[in-house]
């Protein structure tokens, strides 16, 4: 029977709650802290430079150009030359690096295999002096000494006046590509380095071909 005034279900509700008590959840919020956060944020902004450093390192050969003087064609070209660490070290240990520098001239032919107009090849080798503290720069018999690598590499890195390929050798009718790379000479370096820079990355320095056409 029920009582005048009660209800069943509240009583119901009552030992419901009192047998699943009330849980309270607390939330906790650290607040930012600058300290604790720069050494992580040194850290990546050092890993990004480092990377970005290393994949730079390299040769690449940023433009090139043939004008006529004097009936024959002279080369002009701008490289980016970037050493890495192994190599900038091994440099001033003492060992010189030799690269070579190839030019070539050729006239596609659809039928048959490229004919090739103008080969032409040149030997620079640099080093580093501690008597003298100075880098030297040798094509031929013409020597050049730097009072840093930066003047160095910058030397490195232009080419002016070489001439490639005469006048007469070309036909106004025909198109011709030209195709110009610099790269380290392997076979120069002391043999006991050899195998490691085979093996290195840090030792890839050889550009890709930079080609463009010339029209006479």
């Amino acid at each position: 029977m029920t009582m005048p005034g009660f209800c069943p279900c509240r009583s119901v509700r009552s030992r419901i709650c009192n047998y699943y008590p009330t849980v309270t959840t607390m939330a906790f919020i650290t607040p930012f802290s600058p300290k604790s956060s720069f050494p992580r944020l040194f850290a990546a902004l050092l890993f990004c430079v480092a990377a970005s450093a290393h994949a730079e390192t390299g040769i690449q050969v940023r433009a090139a150009e043939l004008d006529m003087v004097d009936e024959v064609y002279q080369l002009k070209a701008d490289f980016e030359v970037n050493f890495s660490q192994a190599v900038e070290e091994a440099l001033n240990k003492g060992v010189p690096l030799n690269f070579i520098m190839e030019f070539e001239l050729n006239r596609p032919r659809w039928y048959w295999l490229d004919e090739n107009i103008s080969s032409a090849q040149r030997q620079l080798r640099i080093s580093y002096h501690a008597l003298t503290k100075q880098y030297r720069l040798q094509q031929n018999e013409q020597q050049k000494s730097f009072a840093s690598l930066a003047e160095l590499k910058s030397e490195l890195s232009r080419v002016q006046d070489w001439r490639v390929v005469e006048r007469a050798q070309l036909r106004k009718r025909f198109s011709y590509e030209a195709r110009l790379r610099m790269k380290l000479d392997m076979s120069q370096l002391p043999k006991p380095l050899q195998v490691n820079a085979l093996a290195s990355k840090d030792w890839s320095l050889e550009s890709e071909w930079f080609q463009w056409t010339l029209t006479p």
